[in-house]
Formats: structure tokens, C-alpha cells, sequence
């Protein structure tokens, strides 16, 4: 899902909206002024996917009585979802959205979500998986939770059912620490499954990104806030809408020149700039006619051309003048003696 010379870019609004639906569409609005590709929600409908038993992950919220409570108060209707898919066609975003219920692919596919992120919580779901399968679009994977062997278990799945998919290096901790970030998992990803292979971030760093992309992502999703003083369950493992537009031109810039690789071997292009600054054998002093040249005789000056290479001084070491020179004269092959 990247495209040529830049990397899929993903911000990820999350629970940042806070049940609001105003503060979701300034969200999409201020996305979309940032050159990101696509923004991605969670479609959470409480009653499909949650029940009075579900643990708080995080116990946050000063309104919410139970984990239930805080999906009915995250979630929207059918048609609130259709005007927001509808605001970020408007604004040229790729609408993404995980769902965490089979009732939320019924919806996500009359809304015409373009293809499914799954979160690291529903890799293992492969109910939901059968379900986002028959729709026979591509499948973006968080790996966060998963071992090899359960993402070897949901990767066979996957193909079996010939659906187009890319896995996400995550870590699901908030924020993430640099001894989590696991980039060593980006290449055995790729290495290992053969797929497109990204990065999901929760280190609220911009230089987390730039990394993973030097490392091998084509693909980065990040948690993105207004201000990481709001309340809210990620926003302390979140980028500002403000730093996004300096991410999106350095991980540009890096993947534009992991596309460049350099033939070291050749150098042709720097001909007329190695001309003015590498440089020619001249003398450091006054010398008569017959001095043998010594090391401390020697000096290299610009440009080159204009005597004897400096990488040949051994060369010189040890001849004779045939005449007098003056300090700062070039040495040619004709002012020397060659025995």
C-alpha cells in the first residue's frame, strides 16, 4: 500500500475524538492539511462487541462506569459513519477503519471502506477475520501481541483465502520505549512472509518513524492529537497534528533514497568537482637546481592538473630538481631529474 517514492502513511485518530462528532471532523479537517495518505477510526458498537464484564484497559475515564459504557459513548450510527467516510473522501484521505465486530464489517462495507486494519487485539479473532476475508480486500495487520506461531497460524488463514495483506511491526505499550520498538522485526517480517511490512507507532516520536522507514517500513501508523495534554486513553503515545507535516517530508526524503541506492564504484559525476578540489604537488620553499626532495618539501595545492598528482608524493621523494624553483611552484615530471 505504499506507492513510488513515498511511504503509506497512516494517522490514527483512535479514541482521540472523545465521542465527539465535532472534534472528529476538525480532526479530519487538520489531517488532511498535513500530506498523509489516509486517516484511520475504530469502529466500536458496544452491544457486538463488548459486555458489563470487559476489564478498563486503562481506568481513565471520569464519566464512564464500566469498559461497556466507555464503547457506547465512543461509538456513532450508521449514518454519522457514512458523513464521516463522506469528509474524508472530500478532503482526498483513504478512509481506514479497524473494526472490532462482525456487525462493524456489515457497516464498514455499506459505508465503502477502501480496505480493513486489524488491530493487534483481533489478529488471533479469526471469526472477524472470516468475516473481513469475504470481503476479499486488502488487510493491513498490527503484529503487537502476536508470537510467530499465532501470526504463522493467521498468515496461513490469509492466504488461504487469497486476500492481499501487509503486517505492522507494533508494540502494544503507551507509550512505547526505545527498548520496545523491535526493528529488527521489520526485516524478519519481510524476510519471513514475503509481504509489504510497515511500522505502528506509540512512541509519540517523530525520529521513531524516520527510523523505521530507514529500516525497511514502507508503511508507518501513528496516533496523531491536538495536544498530548487532553484527556484520552493515547495521547500520551501520540504525535501532534503539528509535527506530522515534518514527518511526512523526512520519511519522504528517507524512502526516496532508500529507492536511489549509490554505485560507489563510480565517480564519473563528481569529474569537474574532484578538478577544483583535489589538488596538485607543489614545493614549500625556495630550492636549487640538484636538491633531492624530501617529504618536508612538499606541499599540495589546488587545483589539480597543474603538476604531479598529490597521491603521487612517493613518487617524488628522493628525485632531483633540474633547476632552481621558487617556494609554491607546481612540481611537473620536467623539473625533476629521473636517473
Amino acid at each position: 500500500m505504499s506507492v513510488k517514492n513515498e511511504v503509506y502513511l497512516i494517522a490514527e485518530i483512535g479514541q482521540a475524538h472523545e465521542g465527539s462528532l465535532g472534534i472528529l471532523h476538525s480532526y479530519i479537517d487538520a489531517v488532511a492539511s498535513t500530506g498523509v495518505q489516509a486517516i484511520k477510526f475504530q469502529m466500536h458498537i458496544a452491544e457486538a462487541e463488548s459486555s458489563l464484564y470487559e476489564p478498563f484497559r486503562v481506568k481513565f475515564s471520569l464519566e464512564d462506569q464500566t469498559r461497556y459504557d466507555y464503547w457506547q459513548r465512543m461509538g456513532f450510527t450508521l449514518e454519522q459513519w457514512k458523513e464521516i467516510k463522506k469528509h474524508c473522501d472530500e478532503v482526498g484521505l483513504d478512509f481506514i477503519c479497524s473494526p472490532f465486530s462482525n456487525q462493524a464489517v456489515d457497516w464498514l462495507e455499506e459505508i465503502g471502506v477502501k480496505y480493513y486494519k486489524v488491530g493487534s487485539g483481533e489478529v488471533n479473532n479469526l471469526l472477524l477475520l472470516e468475516k473481513i476475508t469475504g470481503t476479499k480486500k486488502p488487510v493491513i495487520i498490527s503484529s503487537g501481541m502476536s508470537s510467530y506461531e499465532e501470526l504463522d497460524c493467521t498468515v496461513a488463514f490469509l492466504k488461504e483465502r487469497n486476500v492481499a495483506f501487509s503486517i505492522l511491526q507494533c508494540t502494544t505499550s503507551y507509550p512505547t520505549q526505545p527498548e520496545q520498538f523491535g526493528f529488527n522485526v521489520i526485516r524478519e517480517l519481510k524476510e519471513k512472509y514475503g509481504v509489504p511490512v510497515g511500522f505502528s507507532d506509540h512512541s509519540a516520536k517523530v525520529s521513531t518513524n524516520i527510523a523505521a522507514v530507514a529500516l525497511g517500513a514502507e508503511i508507518l501508523e501513528f496516533h496523531v492529537v491536538f495536544d498530548r495534554r487532553m484527556f484520552g486513553p493515547d495521547t500520551k503515545s501520540s504525535l501532534l497534528i503539528d509535527e506530522v507535516s515534518q514527518l511526512v517530508e523526512d520519511v519522504n526524503a528517507v524512502y526516496k533514497a532508500i529507492q536511489h541506492p549509490i554505485d560507489k564504484s563510480n565517480n564519473k559525476q563528481f569529474s569537474e568537482l574532484k578538478s577544483i578540489f583535489e589538488k596538485s604537488l607543489a614545493i614549500n620553499k625556495d630550492l636549487p637546481k640538484g636538491h633531492c626532495l624530501t617529504f618536508e618539501d612538499l606541499e599540495a595545492k589546488k587545483p589539480k592538473g597543474h603538476g604531479i598528482e598529490a597521491l603521487k608524493f612517493q613518487d617524488v621523494i628522493g628525485m632531483k630538481l633540474k633547476h632552481d624553483m621558487k617556494q609554491w611552484n607546481f612540481i611537473n615530471e620536467n623539473d625533476l631529474i629521473n636517473d
